[in-house]
């Protein structure tokens, strides 16, 4: 077992600082969630990248919004720019239910007390940070910005907003996955020695993935000039034509420039890097994470670290394009996944853990089944604005191979110390049921169904029809309800061959848009029938930058 030193996480006091030796600081970030060193939580990622590239960075979790505002002023003034990085769940999410009552726990807060971030932790944690130091750079980062880059519906308020530049006061934005556009800026900013507004948006203007607000802005060739967000304010359907378009260029290998005009400004969203390589992907995963808690919280317990500390993140992305989610929006369809051997590492890593008993409790991602999967012929790819490899139909150009996925639990399960893998994310049933025009490809499917359900399932497999109206399923993106009879009569079978008594755990959303009671009733009536007890039934939350959010709308 590892001896851990306090100088092995991030600082996150000035005591912390001195520590190491310190006088300044290159970069503070500030995040809504708990501090945990590991490489499911933002603000650790983004923090070990930039270390990474010699900057001192320090990480100050949770600060108090309510008193004298002591945690924004007690590292001081960073050399660079401090980074907001709200949290790892939409802020009021994670605070409200889709009936808009508050909720009782936070998960990413120790203990898990439910007063640690505010609503809105970008907005807030901005406008202090801009009072006190006025002159530094603000850049925001994480889902809540991400999603709320340009004019969006905001559940919470009922009303349409401007983007979050506009009510935060930040100076940029950075959406999507940030490592790449945060080295670029940091890099950039180190060059420079004195910095005015106007000189910060020269700087940042051809960086990818970055969004910025300017007076003057000329359209190019090839930018895509959206409806004003008054013109949205006053045309709903303005705000819908807006949302094809980000959603079309979020799904593109190759996308635009997009320009939006709020009052005198303009909002400028440059767009995506390209996919990382594997290399870039891995490089990511082993930095040195402690991968646990800061030690000021020892005793207590942080629900989200519980639940992630064993488990392995394979890949990134996700091509199944649902209309209520926004991982594309976020992290893209196109699949990057790590190497073997990153994975292994890692693994490795957490064998190391003080309290591991030998079980993985995930070797997953955004879907569980998608490792390495891509387009056969790039080149189409290229083309192809579908928010959907696999709605309506899986395309004919994806390769749906399972065998990279297999090697990858046999190797891991090969590891001395490793009792059991199991995996916890939610697997994609229409792949498996796919019947590719490639017979081995149909053969590893067929092996991979089986040593899942066989080998992995902790005795609960949890997968997500989401409903069973072919016409709501239609409007969500989702296979047709028929496609989870035929994997339930499979995973039946392969249970009764093994000797096995495990359980399929359906996922389903209530109150999406194109739902009505009906439909509702009748979802009750099959689920009784098929001898389901639901647990699990999501009312539907309209989050920002979806397609279902816009349609409630």
């Amino acid at each position: 077992m590892k001896e851990y030193r306090l100088t092995d996480w991030l600082p996150t006091t000035k005591k912390e600082v001195e520590l190491r030796g310190w006088d300044e600081l290159d970069v503070i970030l500030f995040s809504g969630d708990a501090y945990v060193d590991h490489p499911s939580f933002g603000a650790a990622v983004i923090g070990r990248i930039l270390e990474e590239e010699g900057l001192r960075v320090a990480i100050v979790p949770q600060p108090n919004w309510r008193d004298d505002l002591r945690d924004f002023k007690k590292l001081g003034r960073p050399r660079l720019f401090f980074g907001i990085s709200p949290g790892c769940m939409d802020s009021m999410v994670n605070k409200y239910t889709a009936n808009k009552r508050l909720r009782s726990d936070d998960a990413y807060t120790p203990d898990a007390r439910p007063d640690m971030r505010p609503e809105y932790p970008s907005i807030v944690y901005t406008r202090i940070l801009k009072q006190l130091f006025p002159d530094v750079p603000v850049i925001l980062g994480g889902i809540e910005a991400s999603m709320r880059r340009l004019t969006h519906y905001d559940y919470w308020q009922d009303r349409v907003r401007p983007s979050i530049l506009l009510d935060s006061g930040a100076d940029s934005l950075i959406y999507g996955m940030g490592e790449k556009p945060v080295v670029e800026l940091a890099n950039r900013l180190k060059c420079q020695q004195i910095m005015d507004t106007k000189g910060f948006k020269q700087l940042i203007a051809d960086i990818p993935q970055m969004v910025y607000l300017d007076k003057e802005v000329a359209a190019e060739e090839g930018d895509i000039t959206l409806f004003s967000h008054e013109e949205c304010l006053k045309d709903k359907k303005k705000e819908a034509a807006n949302f094809r378009h980000i959603e079309e260029e979020s799904n593109k290998y190759t996308a635009s420039r997009m320009l939006q005009k709020v009052g005198k400004q303009t909002v400028v969203v440059n767009p995506p890097y390209p996919p990382l390589t594997e290399a870039e992907l891995d490089h990511s995963f082993d930095l040195p994470y402690t991968r646990l808690p800061h030690p000021k919280y020892k005793g207590k317990r942080i629900p989200a670290y519980d639940m992630i500390k064993f488990s392995v993140n394979l890949h990134r992305g996700c091509f199944g394009g649902c209309a209520f989610c926004t991982i594309s929006a976020h992290q893209g369809k196109f699949i990057v996944s790590r190497s073997k051997e990153s994975v292994l590492k890692e693994v490795k890593a957490i064998m190391e853990l003080p309290d591991f008993k030998g079980y993985l409790s995930d070797l997953g991602g955004p879907s569980a089944n998608m490792y390495r999967m891509k387009g056969r012929d790039e080149a189409v790819c290229r083309k192809c604005k579908r928010p959907s490899c696999i709605y309506p139909k899986v395309c004919p150009n994806l390769n749906t191979d399972h065998r990279p996925l297999l090697d990858i639990y046999h190797a891991v399960d090969a590891l001395p110390g490793i009792k059991k893998s199991f995996i916890g994310s939610g697997v994609r049933y229409d792949l498996l049921l796919h019947q590719s025009k490639d017979p081995n490809t149909n053969k590893s499917t067929q092996e991979y169904t089986r040593e899942l359900i066989a080998r992995h399932v902790s005795g609960r497999l949890k997968v997500a029809p989401e409903h069973t109206s072919d016409r709501v399923l239609n409007i969500m993106r989702k296979p047709p309800f028929s496609q989870f009879g035929e994997f339930k009569k499979i995973f039946d079978r392969i249970n009764r061959e093994e000797g096995l008594r495990q359980q399929l755990i359906p996922y389903f959303i209530s109150s999406h848009p194109g739902c009505k009671e009906e439909d509702m009733a009748e979802l009750a009536v099959i689920t009784k029938r098929l001898d389901f007890h639901l647990e699990q039934v999501q009312d539907f939350t309209p989050t920002p930058m979806t397609v279902a959010t816009e349609a409630w709308y």
